[in-house]
């Protein structure tokens, strides 16, 4: 066998750059639903743990299923794979509103915020963020 074509050089790249920005989607989808369940596990009330639940739906499940979608082509897999991530897309924020208002129609409030600075210098004023 003799050199690689040009053309066949040019495929291989494209191929090379297609599973790079596939398993960077998928390696990115994997950190956003292993830090939400962690979030999950470790944050302190309810409020917190509803937002990791749905940083993980939202991020994370979609990028995996893009990355997914980009590996298989275009192919049947991939309009499968797409009716899922509209599906999560939709369904997701939905749900996680969803229980958000039934917590909140039971009574169950959000912790208030200190307004204290880290410092305790008292408020800060505007030229103080510049």
């Amino acid at each position: 066998m003799g050199p690689t074509k040009p053309k066949e050089r040019g495929l291989e790249a494209v191929d090379i750059l297609l599973n790079l920005l596939c398993w960077a989607l998928m390696l990115s989808g994997s950190f956003f639903v292993i830090v939400g369940a962690f979030g999950t596990y470790r944050f302190p009330d309810f409020w917190s743990r509803l937002h990791a639940a749905s940083i993980t739906d939202s991020a994370g499940v979609i990028l995996l299923l893009i990355g997914m979608g980009v590996y298989s082509g275009l192919t049947l897999i991939t309009f499968k794979l797409l009716v899922i991530g509209l599906f999560m897309f939709i369904t997701g924020p939905t749900s996680t509103h969803a229980i958000a208002n039934a917590a909140l129609v039971s009574g169950l409030r959000p912790p208030k915020l200190n307004n204290k600075t880290l410092d305790d210098d008292g408020p800060r004023k505007p030229s103080d963020t510049l």
